[in-house]
């Protein structure tokens, strides 16, 4: 595999990963208007992760967790699953209400402005990445970007 492809690699993935967000949000919409609450299509969707989670594990051979470590993780550590639940739940609620480039367009939004200030302060065990002004000038295009999508739905 050519270097620049291999380097372009990590991107691509999350490239797809990132076009997968929006049909996560599309039918977890759906599963809640067909289980009556949008809390009982985020419990569904997260036991479907977990279902594709397990043979993932085993496939790839993953040596079993050392759960007694988890009494040593730091506080923040737990905020993974918290924030799984209020994303998949926002989701569920605002996407049909939103539309789906508009809920992500938010949604991407809040990820890059939140994103500015873990990097800012090497929060979550991050290493610090400095704001600096062209960086700045990105995430103003971003939330730009997030009110023209908005301004051009809005009926």
């Amino acid at each position: 595999m050519p270097a620049s492809l291999f380097a372009a690699l990590p991107l691509l993935i999350a490239l797809l990963a990132g076009a997968a967000v929006p049909f996560q949000a599309g039918s977890n919409a759906a599963l809640g208007r067909l289980l009556g609450h949008p809390l009982w299509a985020a419990g569904v969707s997260l036991l479907v992760s977990l279902l594709m989670l397990v043979p993932a594990l085993l496939l790839m051979r993953a040596p079993l967790p050392q759960v007694q470590q988890l009494a040593h993780a730091p506080w923040w550590a737990w905020f993974g699953g918290i924030a799984g639940v209020l994303y998949i739940t926002a989701a569920l609620v605002l996407t049909p209400r939103l539309g789906a480039a508009g809920f992500i367009v938010c949604v991407v939004a809040g990820q890059v402005l939140s994103s500015l200030l873990i990097d800012q302060f090497g929060l979550m065990g991050l290493p610090e990445r400095p704001v600096n002004l062209l960086r700045l000038a990105g995430v103003g295009m971003i939330v730009l970007g997030m009110i023209a999508v908005q301004w051009g739905t809005a009926r």
